[in-house]
């Protein structure tokens, strides 16, 4: 489906074709607000994750509210970004591959950029890449905290400190990031893993410090963690992203006392297309939504959704609900917001709400497909 199909601006949300994805735009932007009021209530830098939302619009929408700039994991995700307008991204990745890494130098010559390390060989590439160019990144090391997946231990770090620093490169920081921690349900089960991490990152960051380098910034953080984050005296920059949409998944999680409420802002419009004796059928399937951290929720009625395959799914009721009949719109919550976007090529934005609102915009997801 391209863009013209899908909606045209001044339409009312009953005339969005199906399935689409669809952003409440009062929502977001509540979202986006509270984020960037929390930051600098707290002293903190901002750096959304842009990989959740893969969209410059979005990402100018964040900076304008207050962040430093944006995250992302892959080098094409930043040169989307960066082709699209945004000027300051940080890579909180590895890139080991001497051509992304050649193409990388040549980015940094045209906007702000930044890289994770956490290879000898890695920082090696890096210089030569940089040499090569003339240019420059912020580098951070990036130390396992928790997740078990990038990173080096703290007893590790200073060595690859150590090496940036000796191959006149600009060592930032450390990334430490506890991606597990995120979706842990309760406030008690968060506050547990995220004490550990803050003390590894505190070790590694010793560690560097001690050997007379400079550690100026660790940054790290997620939706489901940033406030423990922020009150732990050692972080100083939040990289949350999924807030600003606020799927089902992180929806899941038991509330943390005192956090900002974010609202449900992404949203996938299907309708009915067939119904039977004890089930409809809608025109979405996992084609339209991910389904990694399980399936959507039906936005305002109790019904349950059944995984139908590619271009289906299936509703039945949990109680006394009525079913919707053939061609009700029913609006899904994505389990996981970022796949979920990587599915769709544009946001049909909406003001008003998904009742009465009408199509404000229309806007690409500059970076779907950046999986390099």
């Amino acid at each position: 489906m391209n863009l013209a199909q899908a909606a045209r601006v001044g339409d009312a949300v009953s005339a969005i074709d199906t399935p689409a994805l669809v952003i409440d735009l009062d929502a977001m932007e509540r979202n986006i607000q509270r984020m960037a009021e929390f930051a600098r209530t707290h002293g903190m830098r901002l750096r959304p994750h842009a990989k959740t939302h893969k969209s410059a619009s979005i990402a100018r929408l964040q900076m304008a509210a207050g962040a430093v700039g944006v995250c992302v994991q892959k080098l094409s995700e930043a040169q989307a970004l960066a082709e699209a307008g945004v000027n300051d991204i940080y890579i909180s990745n590895e890139v080991i591959d001497p051509a992304k890494l050649a193409a990388l130098a040549a980015l940094a010559g045209r906007v702000r950029l930044a890289l994770a390390v956490d290879s000898a060989l890695g920082v090696d590439r890096l210089a030569q890449a940089l040499k090569a160019a003339g240019t420059m990144v912020d580098v951070f090391v990036e130390v396992d905290v928790g997740h078990g997946r990038c990173g080096v231990a703290p007893t590790a770090a200073v060595g690859i400190a150590h090496q940036v620093v000796s191959h006149g490169l600009r060592f930032s920081g450390l990334q430490a990031y506890h991606g597990r921690a995120q979706h842990l349900r309760t406030p008690a089960e968060r506050e547990t893993a995220i004490r550990h991490a803050v003390g590894l990152a505190r070790a590694a960051q010793a560690a560097i410090t001690s050997a007379g380098i400079a550690c100026p910034l660790v940054t790290g953080a997620g939706t489901g963690t940033f406030m423990l984050e922020a009150a732990s005296g050692l972080y100083g920059e939040l990289q949350s992203g999924s807030y600003v949409f606020m799927d089902r998944d992180y929806a899941d999680n038991h509330g943390t006392p005192h956090a900002p409420a974010f609202e449900h802002a992404l949203f996938v419009k299907s309708q009915v297309m067939s119904a039977g004796t004890s089930h409809v059928v809608v025109d979405a399937g996992h084609k339209s939504h991910a389904i990694d951290s399980g399936l959507p929720r039906v936005r305002g009625l109790d019904l349950e959704f059944v995984n139908g395959g590619d271009e289906h799914g299936i509703l039945r009721r949990r109680g006394a609900e009525a079913l919707p009949a053939l061609g009700d719109t029913v609006w899904l919550i994505p389990g996981h917001c970022d796949p979920t976007v990587n599915l769709h090529d544009h946001y049909v934005c909406v003001r008003g709400g998904l009742e009465a609102g009408r199509v404000e915009a229309l806007w690409a997801v500059d970076a779907r497909g950046c999986i390099r």
